[in-house]
């Protein structure tokens, strides 16, 4: 708690005055960081905001303190409320000697103990006379009972630092005789030497603050300067991208007008050959030519041929992956389940590069696995079906379940039933995909997969469910038909 005393000589009330209503205190309460404030302008200043902060020098604290009365203070100020306005304005200049008659004089003096003021000349017996001798004598003040103890009628003179509280020599003796008292004289010269030093602080927490706010000013434009070039240069990479897809569209389009064009000329010819062959009489060279003339027109025209290209990018994807990384997959008896039945012709394969494809029927079944396994992968007992103990499939349950073994299984919204799966493998790029062969569809990919080691095709046919899964699940020769 901040410790504030005005001892006799200080007439200052800028310490008494709350910095958020510029007012007297009431009830003047104290933050953690030592600074006073009217219990109710604080509380109202931290109703309307969300944290709780001094809103002197802009400390903020993780809990709402808890606020008690500064009774010290509180003290001090009610002393000063006690005054008349008219002994608010008296400055020490204006104090005159209670003992003058006709004109009176500037008080030099205030005696605690006789609780007057004198002037020079009055003064003289408190430095002559034995008794008035021991007087307390202070510069001259008119609120010279707010330095009187009201229950002793003796001088303040002392503070007691258990209570926080002027006290007089009676009290000392009696209400306060096992505390800790010092000197009046002590205490408020410690406390204008601590004001000193607060004062000093907060002027260097002032530049602090400043230079942090320049700092944090100059990055921020810097920030935002960069932020405006990064802009400006996408801006530009789009407009060139936009620019150069515009001309190549452009010159596409070109090219397939020209052709057409030459097109047109040529049909054109053809009509003109026919127009004056239907006039000849020689119908066997009017058959010929006609057959010829019908042969040339069943080639496809440029725009046919040109929309052709544009096929849709799944079917075109899926067409390539057959024709290039097709292969034709049996299975290997010594690293299949025990429980599965294996043709005579099966052949060992294992992939470690490249990419590779294969389809699987699954025509009739109700449950089903399909994908691909690293070698290491112990398939003669129970599975763990997911990436991390390298698995990578799709299954089917119950008939129309199907999700993906991925971490955690994903669910695939798919509505029919499939009758063909291909699988395609990238080892480089770690992709295994599966896909629905009559609609050339994706079902579902793993994508960014660590492979290290071979990888094998895997199949599981599921459990024969009383003849409602007996379907086999079986390998097809790839075929795409355009």
């Amino acid at each position: 708690m901040m410790l504030l005393f005005l001892h006799p000589g200080m007439s200052s009330f800028s310490e008494l005055k709350c910095s958020i209503c510029l007012d007297v205190f009431t009830d003047p309460v104290s933050t953690p960081c030592g600074h006073n404030f009217c219990k109710t302008c604080l509380n109202k200043c931290w109703d309307n905001n969300q944290t709780c902060s001094c809103p002197y020098c802009k400390e903020t604290f993780k809990q709402r303190p808890d606020l008690k009365i500064n009774t010290t203070l509180r003290e001090i100020v009610d002393h000063y409320k006690k005054k008349s306005p008219e002994k608010k304005s008296v400055t020490f200049s204006e104090v005159l000697c209670d003992f003058c008659e006709e004109r009176k004089l500037k008080a030099l003096k205030s005696c605690l103990v006789c609780q007057s003021s004198y002037c020079e000349t009055h003064l003289q017996p408190h430095f002559k006379v034995a008794g008035l001798k021991k007087h307390k004598l202070m510069d001259p003040v008119s609120n010279l009972e707010d330095y009187i103890c009201q229950k002793h009628e003796r001088p303040l003179e002392l503070f007691c630092r258990d209570e926080q509280t002027c006290v007089c020599l009676s009290c000392a003796e009696v209400d306060h005789k096992n505390h800790n008292t010092v000197p009046l004289e002590e205490v408020s010269t410690r406390y204008v030497q601590q004001m000193i030093q607060d004062r000093i602080k907060k002027i260097q927490d002032i530049n602090h603050s400043a230079e942090v706010r320049k700092v944090s000013g100059s990055a921020r434009v810097e920030l935002f300067t960069d932020l405006i070039c990064s802009i400006e240069r996408c801006q530009t990479e789009v407009l060139e991208m936009i620019e150069l897809r515009q001309k190549a569209t452009e010159k596409q389009d070109q090219e397939l007008i020209e052709e057409l064009e030459e097109e047109i000329t040529e049909l054109e010819t053809r009509n003109t050959e026919l127009e004056q062959l239907s006039h000849t009489e020689d119908h066997l060279h009017l058959l010929q030519v006609s057959q010829h003339l019908s042969d040339n027109r069943a080639v496809k025209s440029s725009a046919e041929r040109l929309s052709d290209q544009r096929l849709d990018n799944k079917t075109e994807g899926l067409a390539i992956i057959v024709w290039e990384v097709s292969l034709d997959v049996s299975l290997d008896p010594d690293t299949a389940h025990p429980n599965l039945v294996l043709s005579d012709d099966g052949k060992q394969e294992g992939f470690s590069s490249g990419k590779f494809y294969f389809e699987v029927q699954v025509q009739g079944k109700t449950d089903w696995t399909l994908g691909v396994v690293r070698e290491s992968t112990d398939r003669k007992g129970k599975i763990t079906l997911n990436p991390e103990d390298g698995c990578w499939t799709v299954n089917l349950k119950k008939g129309n379940e199907y999700f993906a073994s991925a971490d955690p299984f994903t669910s695939l919204c798919l509505s029919e039933t499939r009758q063909r799966v291909g699988v395609f493998v990238d080892y480089e790029e770690g992709l295994v995909s599966f896909y629905d062969v009559e609609s050339s569809s994706l079902i579902y990919s793993f994508t960014g997969q660590p492979f290290t080691d071979k990888l094998y095709p895997y199949f599981s046919p599921g459990f024969n469910n009383g003849g409602q899964n007996s379907a086999p699940l079986i390998i097809t020769p790839v075929s795409y038909n355009n």
